[in-house]
């Protein structure tokens, strides 16, 4: 088996990414999910985990806890998902402390005064990522047991995201991480990750998403999320702990009730950092509450660590794809932002940080998304709408897209490369051109010449 065949071999089973439209309860199935573990030795009970999950800045936030333990002289996996360009992205192990700051590239935010908070571009290659021949090993030792559950006969069909999940199991267990720092995939009660039993949970903000599979009300959602919180049991010295940032209040009544039911202490975190100008890797206004999410949970976790570690961790972390910066003159930024809370937030950030005269838009989203809610924030924001659409079976045709937009005038295009094309040949010098609305769509910009 090589890289290439590896690959083929996971994604012949069945990818809930890719699929618009599916029963959520009767597809996720965490008994399928402990059956397949036990059969591979129960990895995760290896692991001490820390779990996050919430609607927007879950992966910015696992990323930011990931990197300042890293500084702090731990050795953490980080699982992740979905991946921009490379499956591999997703299982990741960080273990050198760096003591060396990320370069400063094209477009560093500007300090602001209000927060003493300052934007900086990181590079858009993962740090630590597991290697080929690591995957190649891990694939084919699960093989004979991922078979079994192909389309077992009570449990139903094993999924791409659970042999992924799986893996990072496997592989952080093989490299005896001190932690394993897990974002949810959809949800949380039923994610593939909520088979573990974690040191701590984090809930980031919550907002509406994925209403026919989570739940038409904030509250359905925030129950799903929530179900990531776990009781008090023989694994814990103490009652769970949950951290979360400010939350609507219908969203913090039902994770203080599920907190309740399952003896877990909550800890609210403040808009405030705890330190005065901290440098941030992330841009966006919207990273100081992550910022500050990931610090609460690495104090709990170890209160040793110290403010140097926390610095360095923030200043240092790797996560490209979030206001990525990838060229100037003109700008080209790059968010995986998807529904209109994670929009709002992006195009606050941008108009905070730079300084432009159009705002051009290349924009594709997927089908299962708020797609009428989103487009009418970006047709009332920017100067000009490309439209396109990524290679996953989710993409929404562009040309329905462009029902959705009035005030500009909207251009269709046929894929992310074409868009990016016209995009650059209309820009000028001192415009903007933010690409969004899936990460599938940042991902493939990624790939091309023109943010290479």
């Amino acid at each position: 088996m090589n890289y290439s065949t590896a690959l083929d071999y996971v994604n012949s089973f069945i990818d809930f990414e890719k699929i618009p439209q599916y029963s959520y309860a009767s597809s996720f199935n965490l008994e399928r999910m402990h059956a397949f573990l036990k059969d591979l030795g129960n990895p995760h009970q290896a692991l001490k985990v820390i779990h996050v999950a919430g609607s927007k800045g879950k992966g910015s936030t696992c990323a930011m806890i990931a990197s300042i333990l890293k500084e702090a002289g731990y050795s953490v996996g980080l699982y992740t998902s979905p991946h921009l360009i490379d499956t591999r992205e997703r299982i990741r192990v960080l273990n050198e402390v760096s003591g060396v700051p990320v370069p400063q590239g094209y477009g560093a935010g500007r300090c602001s005064r209000t927060t003493g908070v300052r934007g900086r571009q990181v590079s858009k290659e993962f740090e630590g990522v597991i290697g080929r021949e690591e995957f190649i090993e891990l694939i084919e030792g699960i093989r004979p047991v991922a078979e079994k559950f192909r389309d077992h006969e009570k449990l139903g069909r094993l999924s791409f995201f659970e042999i992924l999940t799986a893996c990072a199991f496997l592989y952080f267990k093989e490299k005896k991480v001190d932690f394993a720092v897990l974002e949810t995939g959809l949800g949380g009660r039923l994610d593939a990750t909520n088979v573990t039993w974690p040191v701590v949970c984090g809930i980031t903000s919550i907002s509406m998403e994925h209403r026919d599979k989570l739940g038409d009300s904030l509250e359905l959602i925030a129950r799903e999320k929530a179900g990531i919180i776990k009781v008090q049991g023989s694994r814990l010295q103490a009652p769970g702990a949950v951290f979360t940032v400010w939350q609507k209040k219908e969203v913090i009544d039902v994770i203080r009730e599920v907190c309740r039911e399952k003896n877990a202490k909550l800890h609210k975190v403040s808009k405030n950092l705890p330190y005065e100008n901290l440098e941030l890797a992330l841009l966006g206004r919207h990273q100081i509450e992550n910022a500050g999410l990931a610090i609460a949970m690495a104090r709990f976790i170890d209160n040793r660590i110290d403010e140097k570690a926390i610095r360095n961790g923030l200043k240092n972390v790797n996560w490209p794809g979030r206001l990525q910066i990838v060229q100037k003159e003109p700008y080209v930024v790059l968010d995986g932002a998807q529904n209109v809370a994670s929009i709002d937030a992006v195009l606050s950030s941008i108009k905070e940080i730079f300084e432009y005269k159009r705002l051009i838009c290349i924009f594709g989203i997927s089908s299962d998304k708020d797609i009428k809610g989103v487009c009418g924030v970006l047709d009332s924001a920017c100067d000009i709408i490309i439209l396109t659409r990524s290679r996953s079976e989710r993409a929404k045709d562009p040309t329905e897209l462009k029902k959705h937009f009035s005030r500009v005038d909207a251009l269709v295009t046929g894929s992310v490369e074409e868009a990016l094309a016209k995009g650059l040949d209309r820009a000028g010098k001192g415009d903007l051109i933010l690409i969004t609305g899936s990460l599938y769509v940042v991902g493939e910009a990624l790939r091309t010449n023109y943010t290479a």
